[in-house]
């Protein structure tokens, strides 16, 4: 049940306000003034607070002001009988999500107060996803591999240059390309990740550079390619090594230039982006069969990263298991399962071909299957499908 406080000093608007609220579901708390109003905000979690501005001992724009200061991001509902557009300007612009002048129109009052509630979910749904997403994201490992990797990444990150991010399917070049954005000086603007491998080749310089429209047959109207929407942020080209020849010229002129042209376009573009790579080819024998242009090559490759397989530090797998099976079991909604030592070691001596995509998915359906202690019985009978 969402639960509001009103903060006002006439106890016949506090009754009237939570008889309509109550009536409507809510949960409600009151507070005679400012200051019993903050007490109670430091206690207690409210989805809403309607907050009078006319009150003894401090008014509700002194009291919006330490609710902002607490870093209290409760949606707050200012009410006033002396109600002024001045008055409901400085109150917005402090903070509050909304201004009511007194007498309350009910109907307003509720539209309000529920708009404030989506707000309230809203803000607490951000928090949960970007909490999911930095979990999903943290670079797990203090091998000395991982160590250089971060090293590198500290010193790279604030800079324009850019990075090709080499490594086997599932090492984790993608987590590095987002760490790299994510530590840059463009960490406000979008990263935006194009898959090369997964586009058709006849598809590809429309989906970087854009297309006008009637540029061909199913171009029924105008569209902005990955550059002009990464504009002032990171595009990240993930398995370059698959672009076709004729998109390596686009891309190549795009980085000489900082210009781009749209297909079925005259029109040049200029653009800003910084461009991080990733290949798990080797690209020098791309270019020795004429598959990969030696000059591109040498554009995206200012700095070079090669993330190790997971073969490559298996002393991270300890580390890789507590990491995984904490989000798997929040994810599921269950009790924190168990590894044993001798169960761990199982998982070290394992050949993991698929990196840490196949260990996460092995971490996952141990969890599933097993029971609250996972052992090196369960590694051994579950870790690798039955026809393998």
């Amino acid at each position: 049940m969402a639960k509001i406080l009103i903060i006002d000093d006439e106890k016949s608007i506090r009754k009237t306000l939570r008889e309509i609220l109550e009536y409507e579901k809510y949960s409600v708390d009151e507070a005679a003034d400012g200051i019993e109003g903050l007490a109670l905000l430091q206690k207690e979690k409210y989805d809403a607070v309607l907050c009078d501005i006319k009150m003894p001992k401090m008014d509700g724009i002194e009291l919006l002001d330490k609710i902002i200061a607490l870093n209290n991001e409760t949606p707050v509902v200012m009410i006033s009988g002396h109600g002024t557009i001045e008055t409901a300007v400085e109150a917005v612009k402090k903070g509050a999500f909304d201004f009511i002048a007194k007498p309350l129109d009910l109907n307003r009052l509720l539209v309000t107060v529920r708009n404030a509630m989506d707000k309230s979910t809203l803000v607490t749904e951000t928090k949960v996803l970007k909490k999911k997403v930095s979990k999903t994201f943290d670079m797990i490992g203090e091998s000395k591999a991982m160590m250089e990797i971060k090293a590198m990444i500290e010193k790279v990150a604030p800079t324009e240059a850019r990075v090709l991010i080499t490594g086997e399917n599932g090492s984790g070049k993608e987590l590095v390309a987002r760490w790299i954005h994510a530590k840059s000086n463009r960490s406000a603007a979008p990263l935006i990740e194009v898959n090369c491998a997964a586009i058709p080749s006849e598809l590809i310089e429309s989906e970087l550079f854009g297309h006008e429209k009637g540029a061909f047959t199913s171009a029924i109207s105008q569209r902005k390619g990955k550059f002009e929407q990464a504009e002032g942020g990171t595009l990240f080209l993930d398995e370059i090594g698959d672009m076709s020849l004729s998109a390596q010229a686009k891309v190549l002129r795009a980085l000489q230039e900082n210009k781009i042209t749209r297909v079925g376009g005259e029109k040049e573009l200029k653009v800003n982006v910084r461009i991080v790579a990733a290949t798990n080819k080797d690209i020098k024998k791309e270019i020795e069969k004429g598959n990969f242009r030696e000059d591109l090559y040498h554009r995206l490759s200012v700095i070079l990263i090669r993330v190790p397989s997971l073969n490559d530090r298996k002393d991270d797998i300890p580390l890789l298991v507590t990491h995984f099976v904490k989000l798997i079991c929040d994810d599921y909604g269950m009790p924190l399962k168990i590894f044993s030592k001798e169960a761990i070691k199982e998982l070290q001596k394992l050949n993991w071909t698929g990196n840490i995509r196949e260990f996460r998915n092995v971490i996952e359906r141990l969890i599933i299957l097993c029971g609250k202690t996972i052992t090196d019985n369960d590694v051994a009978t579950y870790a690798k499908p039955a026809n393998e």
